[in-house]
């Protein structure tokens, strides 16, 4: 082999080192590597099968193949400078282990289709796998609301001022609620991803007696493309998947600023476990949630790369164009950076302990019962406006005058002594009862939607020959809040 590039024959002058420095993407592109072995193995087997390569050919190169499989597993690989990409660095290494034989594996295939499939195959292991941390982190949560008390409730936010008390299960589930969106949106993606383009050539087919449908059939593909322009230049699923990666980025930043809020000092709701918390280089008595900061913080990074593809994209023309290349390292490093942070945060909620007593002191605020004595005097006849303006005079004089909400409500006609028991601790978040609330009848019903429902999204996290499920009890699925 020479050091020339595998489409040196129209260009007469060797490449200049700063085009290839420019051009290639094998810095990044090489974790595709077993993906592109699996394309190419049901390549051959295609090409044999239509007879385009005779069986002593098929044999040594699926022995080629089989090698370089090997190679990228054990780290023995070798890469040439003249590698552009993993795909082209692959087809040299068979070609040098199976001789004039190798030299047919790119027989009917340009790499754009070569790399489309090889990235379909990626995304639909690897995004398995970021669905798989993502139900995780809903076990979790499930998990740690079912194991709190109907006494462990604290208070509600609207701008982030205090609303009404909730249990703290309740505001748990909230989250994974969203993330079982999440989880879902991966799936569907998925199945988007899920269409074979090996076939397409370079943007129009071939004239080779090629078989696209025997390919599809040996990767497991449920469809293959309809169109070859379409096949070469889609990466409609990629936007797809950096979407769905961005806004589960987004939940997990939400959690995260929940968590700095609630383990700091003037919250005191939340202390983190010593083993998912940091300390500061200058002030010995800091306890910092870097965790939470970081998942808050690299928000921002997965909502770029939807937006620099989505910028790549918009004014491409069909089919092929070497921006595609620009698909890649923003794909993988959401997945990466998004992994991490479901990690991190799952072994933060698991271990973090909740201080139930100083919950419930900041929840049973007489003027959280605000809502329910204005719904007592609608019980009653009083329209709702009516009554929410007799209230709030009641909260405004509490305050202005330093009288106790309960005394004025006492005296207050058409409340009395009967609505002044709804100021009592806890009574409040007892009377939560409707589908969905934040009490304890509609969040025990709520624990076992919830169980019911991440079951199927477990089943499908099951299917034979794909990522196993760990056991990490149960979480909420399909129909999220």
């Amino acid at each position: 082999m020479t050091g020339r590039p595998l489409w040196h024959g129209r260009l007469g002058d060797e490449m200049a080192s700063e085009l290839m420095a420019f051009t290639a993407s094998l810095p990044f592109d090489r974790r595709l590597g077993p993906d592109d072995v699996t394309g190419s193995e049901a390549h051959v087997d295609m090409l044999a099968h239509v007879g385009l390569l005779s069986p002593a050919e098929h044999r040594a190169v699926r022995d080629a193949l089989g090698r370089v499989r090997a190679e990228l597993t054990d780290g023995t690989f070798a890469f040439q400078p003249a590698d552009e990409d993993v795909h082209t660095a692959i087809e040299r290494r068979v070609t040098e282990l199976a001789g004039d034989a190798g030299a047919k594996l790119h027989t009917g295939r340009s790499r754009n289709d070569q790399v489309a499939l090889a990235l379909r195959l990626w995304v639909r292991r690897e995004g398995r796998a970021v669905a798989l941390r993502i139900h995780e982190l809903c076990a979790v949560l499930v998990e740690r609301a079912g194991e709190l008390d109907d006494d462990v409730y604290l208070p509600g936010y609207t701008h982030l001022q205090h609303a009404q008390p909730v249990l703290l299960a309740h505001h748990l589930l909230a989250h994974a609620w969203a993330l079982g969106r999440d989880l879902d949106r991966m799936r569907d993606a998925l199945e988007r991803a899920a269409v074979c383009p090996l076939g397409a050539g370079a943007l129009a087919g071939s004239s080779l007696p090629l078989d696209p449908d025997h390919v599809r059939r040996s990767l497991g593909f449920p469809a293959r493309f309809e169109n070859s322009l379409d096949a070469v230049s889609d990466r409609d699923f990629v936007a797809e998947l950096l979407f769905a990666v961005a806004l589960c980025g987004v939940h997990l930043s939400r959690i995260g600023e929940e968590v700095v809020l609630f383990t700091s000092e003037e919250f005191g709701f939340w202390r983190l476990d010593d083993a998912w918390a940091t300390g500061s280089s200058m002030l010995p008595q800091k306890k910092n949630p870097d965790v939470a900061e970081l998942a808050r913080g690299k928000a921002g990074r997965l909502i770029g790369h939807l937006t620099g593809l989505l910028t790549t994209l918009k004014g491409l023309p069909l089919a092929y164009n070497r921006d595609l290349q620009e698909d890649k390292e923003p794909l993988f490093d959401a997945f990466d950076t998004l992994s991490g942070a479901l990690v991190a945060l799952t072994g933060l909620l698991r271990t973090a302990t909740f201080d139930a007593e100083r919950m419930r002191a900041a929840a049973d605020s007489p003027f959280a019962a605000a809502t329910d004595l204005a719904e007592h005097l609608v019980t009653r006849g009083v329209p709702f406006r009516e009554a929410h303006a007799v209230v709030g005079n009641l909260v405004r004089q509490a305050i202005e005058r330093g009288i106790p909400l309960d005394e004025l409500v006492a005296a207050q006609p058409g409340l009395g002594d009967e609505a002044r028991s709804l100021l009592q601790p806890g009574a409040a978040v007892r009377r939560r009862r409707t589908p969905g609330g934040g009490g304890p009848q509609p969040v025990a019903a709520q624990l076992k939607a919830a169980r019911d429902l991440l079951r199927r999204q477990q089943a499908w996290l099951l299917e034979p020959g794909q990522t196993s499920v760990r056991d990490e009890g149960d979480g909420p699925g399909r129909r999220g809040g």
